[in-house]
Order: structure tokens, then sequence, then C-alpha cells
């Protein structure tokens, strides 16, 4: 614990120099704490998509507490705060994701996720395994440093703390594409946006970001197949969907190894289940597949796309089989606006320091995020959240995923001062 105290000090005694006043500075100070406290509570209570009831309380309690216009019930559960600063000005969005996974969490902490839940039709853990407990906290404090700063603000500052970002539960709308067509971007008009990824593979103290495709696109897609039934012994009375089905998982990668211009961008093709039979020695009369699609260039997206529709049809065909594909859109390219990152680079390296900001490679994960900056300019960028020298992190969406707290701070910093500066630059 020490070590993390130290550590805090001395990044604020290196950056306080670079800071838009004394009152910011003991803002943030007053804030961490808080920031800390909150994340606990919202990981050990973790809820999942469009049924996050009791952090939206929490959230909204806190807004109205700082006499910020608060809105409920926003895509089901969303919450959005309007602060208006003292003086008039353009309105930059900040965003936070509150849903959490159907993970056991395997962590040994005074704060664990103990909460269980039903997940299509089976009982899951529930886990703050992706870091939005951190996002949303984070964003908590930015609105009370912001809510104590109102002299600073030429213009309005709206806070969206957005649910379902996992992805709303089937036959359900949700998440940040569902916010926009409720017209959350409306009244005031967003003119910018700005969201931030805790990342449990970088260290505290580190800011990445990528100008222009910085995450993918991700499509979902579902393949029946129809053979004939029949008895395991006799093979040849029958046509074997599960052979169809493998021969269609190998046609699919050749797309990715052998067509796609993997040095332009990256492009990812997995089957993610596969779903047949009942019985060893039957050979039965259907099989189901579900996978996902990452792609980074529209372009490259509408190939892979055409490519599937017409590979697997005839896949089943060539096997005397038949076979269906549909494909579904579930988030757009993470694009940040390069005029917009250029715009606030500057910002994130005096609150970072220029040897803390780097420029990570695109990434094949997706965000719904983009849904946001598909309609307005948005910047994306990551936060570190790994303890400095650790020796093992574990990945997101893992039952033993972890966050050091200390590098909380940080994202309050770095969202509230490149909203203030946006704000003043506009």
């Amino acid at each position: 614990m020490k070590k993390v105290v130290l550590l805090i000090s001395s990044c604020l005694v290196a950056i306080s120099g670079f800071s838009q006043g004394t009152a910011l500075n003991d803002s943030y100070l007053n804030v961490e704490k808080k920031v800390i406290e909150w994340r606990r509570d919202i990981h050990q209570n973790p809820e999942l998509s469009n049924r996050e009831f009791k952090t939206a309380e929490k959230i909204a309690a806190h807004l109205k507490l700082l006499g910020i216009e608060v809105s409920t019930g926003i895509a089901y559960t969303g919450v959005v705060g309007v602060l208006r600063g003292d003086s008039p000005g353009k309105t930059v969005a900040l965003r936070a994701d509150i849903d959490a996974l159907p993970v056991y969490e395997r962590n040994d902490l005074p704060y664990k996720s103990t909460v269980t839940s039903e997940f299509l039709g089976e009982k899951v853990g529930v886990m703050h395994a992706c870091g939005h407990d951190t996002h949303t906290a984070i964003l908590m404090g930015v609105a009370e440093v912001m809510a104590k700063n109102k002299d600073k603000i030429k213009g309005t500052v709206k806070f969206i703390f957005q649910p379902a970002e996992e992805g709303p539960p089937p036959g359900e709308e949700g998440g940040a594409l569902l916010m926009v067509k409720e017209g959350v971007l409306k009244n005031p008009d967003v003119d910018a946006i700005f969201g931030l990824h805790i990342d449990s593979q970088t260290p505290v103290g580190v800011i990445q970001y990528k100008s222009g495709g910085a995450m993918a696109a991700a499509q979902s897609f579902t393949i029946i197949v129809k053979g004939k039934q029949s008895h395991g012994s006799e093979p040849w009375s029958g046509v074997d969907p599960i052979l169809i089905s493998a021969k269609i998982i190998d046609g699919l990668q050749t797309i990715i190894s052998r067509e796609t211009e993997l040095t332009k961008e990256p492009a990812v093709i997995t089957v993610g289940k596969i779903k047949s039979g009942v019985r060893f020695n039957i050979i039965p009369e259907s099989a189901e597949m579900i996978g996902t699609i990452r792609t980074l260039d529209y372009d490259m997206k509408d190939k892979l796309n055409k490519r599937m529709m017409e590979m697997v049809p005839m896949i089943a065909k060539a096997y005397g089989g038949e076979a269906s594909i549909e494909i579904k859109d579930a988030t757009d390219i993470t694009y940040n606006d390069p005029d917009l990152v250029t715009m606030m680079l500057p910002t994130i390296l005096r609150v970072a320091g220029e040897s803390n900001v780097e420029v990570h490679k695109a990434i094949t994960g997706a965000e719904d995020f983009s849904y946001f900056q598909r309609e307005v300019p948005g910047f994306f960028f990551f936060l570190g959240g790994m303890t400095p020298g650790n020796t093992e992190s574990f990945p997101h969406h893992t039952p033993d995923f972890l966050i050091d707290d200390s590098g909380l701070l940080l994202g309050v910093r770095a969202l509230t001062e490149m909203s203030l500066d946006y704000l003043n630059k506009s």
C-alpha cells in the first residue's frame, strides 16, 4: 500500500506544474479516495446488460447531489447528466459503460463479487471482468471535479453512463446504438465525445491511443447446416452435417489466410460454438454454428461478408447438404477522428507525461462507443491498470481479471482536462 501512495504522490508532484489551477489539483486529491470506494462497491455488486438497476440508482443519486441535471431510463437503464458551465460554448460528451459480464470471479479480493444471475437460461456468476466498474467510478469522479469547477467550463458537459456495452440480451435492443436512437447526443447537441477503457495489461500511469481506426467492427454470424440423419455405422446412407461444418470452418479460414490483404489491416473470422447431435452412434440431421467477424476497414468488411455468403452454401452443396448463413452487425469501427486526436494530444501529453503516452496498433476487440463516433467526432483511448513491475497480468473477460486502483486518478484527470481544453479551444 505504501508503494501505491508514493507513486500517486510522485505523479501529482511531477504534473502539478501543468495543471489548470490549484482548485483542480485540490479537487483531484479530494476525489481519488471516493473514486476507489465507488469502484469497489460497484465491483462487488455487478449487474448484467440492461439489468443495471442499482448501478444506475447509485450514479443518478451522485449526479443529483452535485446539482447536475439528470435523466434516467435512457436505453432502459442508462443515466445522462448535463452540466452547464458559467460561460456559453460547445457541448462535449463523456461516456462510461456500466454493465458486467456472466463470469464467476476467481480473485480473492475483499470486494470480490459473489453475485449470481441467469444468462441464456443458465445460472452464471456476475463479474466486472472488463473494467466497466472503473469506467463508471472514473466518470463519477470527473462529474464531481467539474461540478466544483463550473467557472472553468466554457460550454456544456454531458455525462453518458451507458448500459449493455457487452451487448443486450437476445430479443432486446440496448447499448450505445439504442442511446443514439433515443437522442442521447441531442438537446444539447454534442460536438465531440471522449471515452476511455482500462487495460489490465498496460502499466498504471500509461495512456495508449491510435488515430483513425483503433478497434474493429464486430459482426456475429449464424450458420445452419442441413444434412440427412442416419445410423453412425452407415454414413453412406445419410449426409453428415458435422463433416460439412468442419469443411465450412476450414473454408472460412482460407478467406482470411488466402483472400484478405492482412498487411493493410487485420481481420478475423472465428467460429465460437458448434451444436449438433444427441448420441454417439447417430449422424444428426442438422448442425448450428455461431461466430464473430472482426474488421478494421469497410471495404474488407464488405468483401469478407460477400465471400462468406457465397462460400457457405457452396461448400454444403459440394458434400450433399444445404447451409444458410445470417450475418448481423454488433459494433462499428471505433474510429478516432484524426483532427480531434491532434487537437487533444497536447492535453494527454501534459496530463500523463510524454514518456507515458504510447501509440498502440489496431485492436481486433470491439467497442460500441463506435456508434457515438459515427454521429460526432470522438476520441477513445486506453488507460493503464496493471501494477507497475507486475510479472503476471490477466486478460479481460477472465475470472482472474484484476485492476490496480492507483491508475484511476489519471483517468479522472485525463477526461476532465480534455473536456476543459476542448471547450476552451473551441
